[in-house]
């Protein structure tokens, strides 16, 4: 009986860090990540690169609410007068910020590797400016009840691949804002993930 009693207590010491390591990487997710947005309504296409953030809370195991935002930089790009023979490189002073919110469906929600599809809505806001990134941020998200905020749709989906509760996650899908009619742009991100 004493043998059995102390073999369950060794049994349960080594059973009991699986399970509460299993159940402590399925309530959310916070990461930050670099972000690609191909501007399609200019000509020449801009392609911005920023950086961002997001988090989400798992409300099933194959549901999560997420919410992010990104800033994108200023860009450089080429542009060629009408007579075709000479060119310059000119920096833009638009700098877009992005907030998203919406549902995450996902696989196995304590998986290793998981796919996952998400319809988001939020704003795009194109902020013109030539502060430099810190200060145009500020100057952006002061902007967004002000400035030349747009209703966004984001359909997109996506994988995430953990070791453990740290993990990488790449998500591709088309940003979608208002402006007298529909505009589609390419967004992708990719960066780090925590579970807990």
């Amino acid at each position: 009986m004493k043998h059995t009693f102390v073999l369950g207590l060794l049994l349960l010491a080594l059973l009991a860090p699986s399970c509460v390591m299993a159940q402590a990487y399925d309530h959310g997710e916070v990461g930050a990540f670099a972000d690609y947005f191909r501007l399609g309504v200019t000509n020449p296409e801009i392609n911005f690169v920023g950086l961002g953030g997001r988090a989400s809370f798992n409300v099933a195991s194959h549901v999560a609410i997420e919410a992010e935002m990104s800033y994108d930089f200023e860009r450089n790009f080429t542009s060629t007068f009408s007579n075709g023979a000479s060119t310059e490189f000119v920096t833009t002073r638009l700098r877009p910020l992005t907030g998203l919110f919406g549902p995450r469906f996902q696989s196995g929600a304590s998986s290793p590797v998981r796919f996952f599809i998400t319809p988001k809505v939020g704003f795009i806001n194109f902020t013109v400016t030539n502060q430099n990134a810190s200060s145009g941020f500020q100057s952006a998200l002061g902007a967004v009840t002000a400035g030349n905020t747009r209703l966004a749709l984001y359909p997109g989906g996506g994988i995430e691949g953990f070791w453990g509760f740290f993990g990488f996650r790449l998500d591709v899908g088309d940003e979608i804002y208002f402006d007298n009619g529909a505009r589609n742009n390419l967004r992708a991100t990719f960066g780090p993930v925590i579970r807990f």
